[in-house]
């Protein structure tokens, strides 16, 4: 079985230290050096706070890899866990409770696509996503994907394969109406094409 390769980096040299011989104890996971960060499959991240240069650092890991981040911390708020959500941190893992098989186990998780967090933590992102649906995107027309029942017809119709002129035909809309549409959520959402929308809304589960 192919090893997942990590890269560590701790807000202080004993904390790298340890999680270092945590991680190399692992016989599935492999520990690159820092140099090596774009070679990884994933990033762990250790500090004592979510400070302002901790934040930056994530960032700037989001916009070179794209990586999944396993955060180690000593304590975090709600706000603070939004923001680590944001930029790519999957899984949190309280220092004070860290052990070679929890780290080897969210290690493993982000890999692979999962993640893991203490469930106080998920019911705080819980809440946030419930006020955002309350207050955002029902007030505005949206489901949860940020999609608008129109948009998410039109998407339907597109991943059968209808052209705009199909699609029109088929909603009742004129043709314009129908490019509008498709304009509008790719423009909304960042997505490069027709293609890639129909990939977000399956990736979203909305068709």
């Amino acid at each position: 079985m192919e090893r997942v390769r990590v890269v560590l980096q701790a807000s202080d040299p004993l904390s790298h230290a340890g999680l270092a011989s945590f991680l190399q104890a692992g016989q599935e996971i492999i520990l690159l050096p820092a140099e090596e960060r774009a070679e990884a499959d994933v990033l762990v991240y250790a500090s004592a706070r979510l400070t302002s240069s901790a934040v930056a650092l994530l960032r700037r890991w989001t916009l070179e890899t794209r990586l999944p981040v396993v955060l180690v911390i000593d304590e975090i708020n709600e706000g603070e866990l939004l923001t680590a959500v944001e930029n790519r941190v999957v899984a949190v893992l309280p220092r004070a409770a860290v052990s070679g098989e929890r780290l080897a186990h969210s290690v493993l998780a982000a890999a692979s696509g999962g993640g893991v967090l203490p469930s106080s933590m998920v019911g705080e992102l819980l809440k946030h996503v419930e006020r955002l649906q309350r207050e955002v995107f029902a007030p505005n027309g949206l489901n949860a994907a940020g999609l608008t029942p129109r948009e998410v017809d039109v998407l339907r119709l597109m991943a059968d394969g209808l052209d705009t002129q199909e699609i029109a035909g088929e909603l009742c809309y004129s043709e314009r109406t129908v490019k509008n549409v498709i304009y509008g959520l790719t423009h909304r959402l960042k997505l490069r094409n027709r293609s890639h929308a129909v990939a977000y809304a399956f990736r979203s589960g909305m068709i």
